[in-house]
């Protein structure tokens, strides 16, 4: 399995446990530098353990991971948060704060004794929630807002850390499909316009095939295949990791991988079988 040969964020031979639970061993990935890399598998298979490894939540029980060509752990917070933002799978706002006050928070990895607010704080908030379309919630109490909301507000925090890389656990989460595309619409800008790197844990794979650059398939804690989309996206690699008989057409809007499930009685045959 290659790796790519410009990568910021990597683990190396990684061990991932919760206590005694083992849920990853000797696993290898690099994030391929300006990729929107997408983490696809079952449910309960290691996909977002591997993005708390990488964006230091949790620490290897074996193995490392490193950003930008050191140890993650050997930085402090402060550190890892000027280089890499997290938005987490649920993200929980304080009482009673708006909208512009939870994108400020963004700033505090920049903060410094000697060094407060400043206009330049000021000027990357206030880009920040215009990237995200929420400069006119500004003022709005961040629980009174829909989830779609909810979630651009929280991405607008991250922005505001000014990250190279970007980690998103499960950011459609809890929204309905069209709030899920216009959130990974504004991954995709993000991507493509302002040249950051994504990662993300994504459930539906037809929505990652049409949005990633880079993908990695996990099954049962062990990474099955990573690359191109277009290029390891087939009907065997879907059975392999899903167990579901499909077969792969071209996304007739997009030319990207679409994956269409065999016909249920078609499924309940070949188990029968």
């Amino acid at each position: 399995m290659s790796q790519p040969t410009s990568s910021r964020l990597r683990g190396e031979n990684l061990t991932l446990a919760y206590d005694q639970r083992v849920i990853s061993r000797n696993l290898e990935v690099a994030i391929p530098d300006h990729s929107f890399t997408v983490i696809v598998g079952p449910n309960a298979c290691g996909k977002s353990t591997l993005l708390r490894a990488l964006s230091r939540m949790i620490r290897p029980t074996t193995g490392a991971v490193y950003l930008d060509g050191k140890l993650i752990h050997s930085y402090s917070s402060k550190e890892v948060a000027r280089r890499l933002g997290l938005l987490p799978q649920t993200s929980i706002a304080p009482d009673g704060i708006t909208v512009v006050d939870l994108v400020s928070r963004g700033r505090y990895p920049h903060q410094r004794f000697l060094r407060q607010w400043s206009r330049e704080d000021e000027r990357v908030v206030a880009e920040a929630m215009a990237a995200t379309r929420v400069s006119d919630l500004a003022d709005r109490l961040v629980d009174e807002l829909s989830g779609g909301q909810r979630q651009r507000v929280w991405l607008a925090m991250v922005l505001a850390q000014q990250t190279p890389l970007l980690l998103l656990d499960e950011p459609t989460t809890f929204l309905d499909i069209a709030h899920q595309l216009d959130m990974l619409d504004l991954c995709a800008e993000l991507h493509q316009e302002r040249g950051h790197t994504l990662v993300a844990v994504l459930h539906d794979l037809n929505q990652a095939c049409r949005y990633a650059t880079h993908l990695i398939a996990m099954k049962d804690g062990a990474v099955v295949a990573q690359g191109d989309p277009q290029e390891i996206v087939t009907a065997e690699l879907v059975a392999e990791v899903f167990g579901l008989p499909c077969q792969i057409i071209p996304d007739p809007e997009t030319g990207t991988p679409m994956v269409v499930p065999s016909d249920r009685r078609k499924r309940a045959g070949r188990k029968a079988a």
